[in-house]
């Protein structure tokens, strides 16, 4: 066994592919491959996993890029839009596609650099304007005084690793002491809602595996995780920041739609009613407008 190793736990049963990340004194850390997830385990728990999860055959996607895919609700290039007066003597007699979009503008902190790149990349494939910063849980609450007015963003999500520590998994789950992370998340939501306090202007995205939910939402998350204290899916927060992104400023996200895109569900995420980032405008800029008037 090596650092880079892709390994499962036999006291596990093989449930979860990690990476190892480091070994110390025959001890490994692990970081999930697929869930936002940071374990440790004895060199002698591991087996090496039989594949790569993200090598998939040719022609065949995972099941969460179709998820993304029908989360993004761009319309087709020849639909009109009735609300900006397609109606004759406004624009002209025909009903012609006469504006352009913008979703929502994403800011994405993230405490794992390998899960932020998977974010970004997908991101970009469905065309959701973001900016992502790799930054430690201990630090983005510092981070998000900077960047928040910096990036000026619609949708912010706050994420990495988190779970209930070990010596409390039969004790109070109710006490933010018990988590690794989840106190700073927390930290992080309120000085996102000190600098926008409309949860209808900036949408707030918080959490990882088994994060403590009520915490996050108390502290003024729109979005969070996880109710059930379960593991949930690396792409998850992001799954929610897409469809916040691609729904229209007028309509309010439907909960159960958005969480139900999401690889874990309703136990793994949670949240309020909140209205959508998306917006249209007219008229359709021309790429080929030259820089200055002749």
């Amino acid at each position: 066994m090596k650092q880079g190793d892709l390994v499962t736990r036999k006291s596990y049963g093989g449930d979860i592919i990690f990476k190892i990340q480091d070994i110390i004194q025959q001890q490994a850390i692990l970081r999930g491959v697929d869930y936002r997830l940071l374990a440790d385990a004895p060199i002698f728990d591991l087996v090496n996993a039989p594949m790569d999860p993200y090598q998939y055959t040719v022609g065949i996607e995972p099941k969460w890029m179709e998820n993304m895919r029908r989360a993004r609700t761009n319309p087709s290039a020849g639909e009109t839009y009735s609300g900006f007066g397609d109606t004759p003597g406004a624009l002209g007699e025909k009903k012609i596609p006469v504006y352009f979009e913008m979703p929502g503008k994403v800011l994405h902190l993230d405490g794992d650099p390998m899960y932020l790149r998977k974010c970004m990349n997908l991101y970009g494939e469905l065309r959701v304007p973001a900016e992502g910063f790799y930054v430690s849980e201990s630090r983005m609450a510092e981070a998000l005084y900077r960047l928040l007015p910096q990036v000026k963003p619609d949708i912010v999500v706050i994420t990495g690793h988190d779970g209930i520590l070990k010596t409390r998994r039969n004790g109070d789950i109710g006490q933010l002491s018990s988590y690794k992370n989840s106190h700073h998340f927390v930290s992080a939501v309120k000085v996102a809602r000190q600098y926008e306090k409309n949860k209808d202007t900036l949408t707030v995205v918080a959490g990882a595996c088994q994060s403590h939910f009520e915490a996050l939402m108390q502290a003024g998350a729109n979005y969070a995780s996880s109710p059930a204290r379960v593991l949930i899916h690396a792409l998850d927060p992001l799954c929610v920041a897409v469809k916040v992104a691609y729904t229209p400023i007028r309509d309010t996200v439907n909960i159960v739609d958005v969480i139900g895109l999401t690889h874990s569900g309703l136990e793994g995420l949670g949240g309020v009613e909140s209205r959508g980032s998306f917006r249209r405008g007219v008229p359709i800029i021309q790429n080929n407008i030259p820089l200055q008037a002749p």
